[in-house]
């Protein structure tokens, strides 16, 4: 179980997120929305370590994050929201970097990457370097090398985005099988259809505020004959979209853009 106690993060004046409580529990696909600059992508990389909040707690299994870092790193595997990184790296040997620093043995790694790369078939191209590849090969090596040493906890920001439509498919069957047995997938999306379809439970964003938490089943129920879609956008209303992308064109290279 993951909980975030009144988390706040700051970007010089700007406040990304103002004060964010939730819990995320074990065996639950756990999906994050909300308009650009709502906060998703801050709040996925506090909770990967690569920012810290401001002000608050994040604890996993009743253990803080900031007071055991390494360890609870070693259970996460994470798709960052952009593929376009360790490009000069061979797809093989950005895998073999992730292998080295989870400890997986050479038996393991090998296992692993025979079977991943098979299934999202880009097997005939492991020795080739990432930065030939289109975005959505390098959007599967990114995907290969977070599931590498099978993690409790996949973290996976924009995760499909670029994937053809049968890479799609089988990381979606993988998210649900993760869950089945026992483990939790966490993802943020701008995709409504994906996320009615897969999550257990939902916290939608807006402003840096929690609008909503908790079951998409229950979130349906008091919005009969709607779909996830329109309720979203009746949440979120147009002039919450219409304002960040003011905000983006005004602030372009902006710390947060999720």
């Amino acid at each position: 179980m993951i909980i975030l106690e009144n988390v706040k993060k700051k970007y010089g004046t700007k406040e990304a997120l103002k004060g964010l409580s939730l819990t995320i529990p074990e065996g639950k696909i756990f999906g994050f929305l909300g308009h650009n600059g709502a906060g998703k992508s801050t709040t996925i990389k506090m909770l990967v370590s690569i920012t810290e909040p401001t002000s608050g707690n994040i604890l996993f299994d009743g253990k803080k994050l900031e007071d055991n870092r390494l360890e609870i790193k070693k259970r996460i595997g994470y798709v960052p929201d952009t593929p376009d990184i360790f490009l000069q790296l061979t797809a093989m040997e950005y895998w073999n970097l992730i292998a080295a620093a989870f400890d997986l043995s050479e038996d393991k790694m090998n296992q692993q990457i025979n079977y991943l790369a098979d299934l999202f078939d880009i097997k005939h191209q492991v020795n080739n370097e990432i930065d030939s590849f289109s975005h959505g090969m390098r959007q599967k090596v990114i995907v290969i090398g977070a599931l590498l040493s099978n993690p409790d906890i996949w973290i996976l920001d924009e995760p499909l985005q670029g994937l053809d439509p049968q890479a799609a498919y089988d990381l979606k069957e993988l998210m649900k099988e993760h869950t089945k047995n026992g483990k939790t997938v966490i993802f943020s999306t701008h995709i409504l259809d994906t996320a009615e379809q897969l999550c257990d439970e939902l916290a939608i964003l807006k402003h840096g505020e929690l609008i909503y938490n908790g079951s998409v089943s229950d979130l349906l129920e008091e919005h009969p004959e709607k779909s996830l879609e329109r309720i979203y956008l009746e949440m979120i209303g147009r002039e919450a979209e219409q304002s960040h992308s003011n905000e983006e064109e005004s602030d372009f290279g902006g710390q947060e853009d999720e």
